[in-house]
């Protein structure tokens, strides 16, 4: 196979994002067994956000399979003095054998796979977070098993999380309805993207919480202000009210129903205490497996890569 990235899912098929789902859940079975997979190998981690459950899943994962991982802020790099990224890519490319960035534009993964000659792997970005959708679907496989079919509602704001889980779910014929105000719904683009995935999934968008909620077998939110949007938080407050994930509106979803969220949760906003740490919250078995699910694809990359 060629070489590929993780840029986001848009250029993914079902059969490679299943690939990824699969090796996740093996090495989650059997670590031993992958112990040296990626031997002598190093992953390099540019962060220009902060992170807890990223760094550390991708840092334990690769040394988990046998490599090393480089921690490397953005402002240590000569890219906070203006380098531009393309020297930066290429040079990287000779020192590591793989490159994870956690960025705020959607730029600059994009330049990063345009000029690197080793798998780059997006770690978050503005407009994609493919890795948190990757890991959230193998969690529900965890679950539910056979996940096709199932209905998922996003509720929440239409960023880089809802695009990734739309795109990923549409993939795996997943049903997603999403529920968002109308200033802050999904980018039109990746609705259609999505509804062209060929599963026969149903791509639904509303601005009732409820609606979308009703029959779902997941309920899933976001924070209302990510990093970045500090300064629109009392303006997001006031968009956003109604959306609150409550113990009334779990009550709509089918009886099987779990609460997911990507974390950190802000427990009075986005969702409440009673269901973030409830029964139904699987929010811990999704950040375990972020772990996993990083592993899983670096082995993924990894190979197609070297073939």
């Amino acid at each position: 196979m060629a070489k590929q990235h993780l840029n986001s899912l848009l250029d993914w098929s079902t059969d490679e994002i299943r690939e990824v789902l699969a090796l996740a859940h093996d090495v989650k079975k059997s670590p031993d067994s992958f112990r040296q997979t990626l031997s002598g190998q190093t992953l390099g981690m540019i962060f220009e956000k902060k992170s807890t459950r990223t760094r550390v899943s991708f840092e334990t994962g690769i040394y988990q399979l046998g490599g090393v991982g480089l921690f490397l802020s953005s402002n240590d790099l000569q890219l906070g003095r203006g380098e531009p990224i393309a020297d930066t890519a290429r040079v990287l490319s000779r020192y590591l054998d793989m490159i994870m960035a956690r960025t705020f534009k959607q730029e600059t993964i994009d330049e990063l796979t345009k000029w690197a000659d080793v798998p780059v792997i997006n770690g978050l970005s503005d407009v994609f977070h493919p890795c948190q959708a990757l890991t959230d679907f193998m969690t529900m496989e965890e679950v539910f098993g056979d996940i096709q079919g199932l209905r998922f509602a996003y509720v929440g704001d239409g960023n880089n999380m809802a695009h990734s889980l739309m795109l990923c779910g549409a993939r795996l014929g997943v049903d997603m309805a999403i529920a968002s105000p109308t200033d802050y719904t999904v980018e039109s683009g990746l609705v259609d993207a999505a509804r062209s995935a060929g599963t026969g999934a149903r791509i639904e968008l509303t601005t009732d919480p409820a609606e979308a909620i009703r029959g779902a077998h997941v309920v899933y939110t976001d924070v209302w202000t990510s990093m970045g949007q500090e300064e629109e938080t009392a303006q997001r407050l006031e968009a956003f009210a109604g959306y609150e994930i409550d113990d009334r509106l779990m009550g709509i979803a089918d009886s099987r129903a779990v609460f997911m969220h990507c974390l950190p949760a802000h427990r009075g906003e986005e969702v409440s205490a009673s269901v973030c740490d409830g029964e139904q919250s699987i929010i811990f078995d999704q950040a375990e497996n972020r772990l996993h699910a990083q592993k899983g694809l670096m082995v993924a990359l990894g190979n197609r890569w070297r073939t």
